[in-house]
């Protein structure tokens, strides 16, 4: 808001809560008797003003606790909270169980409804700077070495110039190593997942990672351990990344004091929304840290909102985005948040999200929906 821009109370007059059952593409699925499902569950949301107005955000990977607290508790406590700006949308859940996915759906939907208002896109309205982003791609553990290259030349061939391997004991120095050398100019991070702990073996591995020129090491040892790696982070070159570790200010705050890493990946599912994200990436950046946008399953709602989020300057790693294939068979915006010879687009020629909701293919897939309040539009999909 600049400053002669009045302040001005917003009114949220309606909220749809969505679930819907988005199918996986057919490389990512498998049967019952299978370690993934066919589909995947998560809530849309769509918040309305008195006008007409509407914004949208997500909630990925929902459970049935999750879902009731969202129409039972946080949707209704947001309807009865006044803001003037989406920073003050948390102040209506301060009573309520703290679950950042859900608050960080409807913290999505007022900032994508805020900057619609105002005419805005939602990158901007953040305090985006960048037309476009650089995206990367993960490649999960693979039954050899040699699957490993293909889906690596897999990814090299999408246009992808980052790519993040993940890694355990057992499968970290070899594999990079090969992968190296079958792609010598393509930038590589690896994932560590929390699989190490500091016995002598496992510090000699990632010791050795250390020799590879790598872009971040991420979340070595288990999830919130930050004196573990800070006593690395003090032996590496390499920067080591935190990532479910921080799932607050408050603990990066602790991370940044502690000098437990060199690098972020911003979750804004994990720290509770936009608000807690954009916050997360001005402390790390003003620390020095690297930042990168991260990725929790969201389907296309939610990638657009990461999308903007991955065009503030202090950004200054690939994020995760979806190349053609993309996760789901279907998605829910158009046109879909892909990654095009590496590169994913950042919508400035219009307000919000910068992408058309797909009600129809949101109707099609779900499977409850609730409207608290006056709703919205007549196409809702509720």
């Amino acid at each position: 808001m600049s400053p002669t821009e009045p302040a001005t109370l917003a009114r949220i007059t309606g909220i749809d809560a969505t679930l819907v059952r988005l199918p996986l593409v057919h490389s990512q699925a498998r049967g019952a008797a299978g370690d993934r499902p066919r589909f995947v569950r998560h809530a849309l949301v769509r918040v309305c003003d008195e006008v007409g107005t509407c914004g949208w955000g997500e909630v990925p990977l929902i459970d049935d606790d999750g879902w009731r607290l969202l129409v039972d508790d946080y949707a209704p406590a947001l309807l009865r909270h006044t803001w003037i700006r989406p920073t003050e949308t948390a102040g209506a859940w301060a009573d309520l169980p703290w679950v950042p996915t859900v608050a960080a759906g409807l913290d999505t939907a007022c900032w994508d409804l805020w900057s619609r208002q105002r005419g805005t896109p939602l990158s901007s309205a953040l305090g985006g700077d960048r037309t476009a982003f650089t995206a990367g791609s993960t490649v999960d553990r693979q039954s050899s070495a040699e699957m490993l290259v293909l889906e690596v030349n897999r990814q090299v061939g999408s246009g992808y110039r980052r790519v993040r391997l993940e890694v355990g004991p057992g499968w970290d120095t070899d594999v990079v190593h090969t992968v190296q050398e079958s792609f010598p100019f393509l930038v590589l991070q690896v994932d560590a997942g929390g699989r190490y702990t500091e016995s002598q073996a496992d510090l000699d591995a990632l010791r050795a990672l250390d020799d590879y020129g790598l872009v971040a090491i991420e979340e070595p040892f288990a999830r919130g351990d930050l004196d573990a790696h800070a006593r690395l982070q003090r032996e590496l070159r390499t920067p080591v990344a935190l990532s479910t570790s921080v799932d607050s200010l408050e603990t990066l705050d602790r991370a940044v004091r502690a000098e437990a890493a060199g690098a972020l990946s911003l979750r804004p599912s994990l720290l509770g929304g936009l608000t807690p994200a954009r916050r997360a990436h001005d402390r790390a950046a003003d620390a020095g840290w690297d930042v990168w946008c991260g990725w929790d399953g969201e389907s296309g709602v939610g990638r657009a909102a990461l999308a903007a989020l991955a065009s503030l300057p202090g950004v200054s790693l690939p994020s995760e985005a979806p190349g053609a294939g993309g996760r789901f068979s279907r998605d829910t915006v158009r046109p879909p948040v892909r990654a095009h010879e590496g590169i994913t687009p950042i919508p400035l020629t219009h307000a919000g999200l910068g992408h058309e909701i797909d009600t129809r293919e949101v109707r099609r897939f779900a499977v409850d929906s609730v409207r608290l309040g006056e709703g919205g539009p007549a196409d809702a999909p509720a």
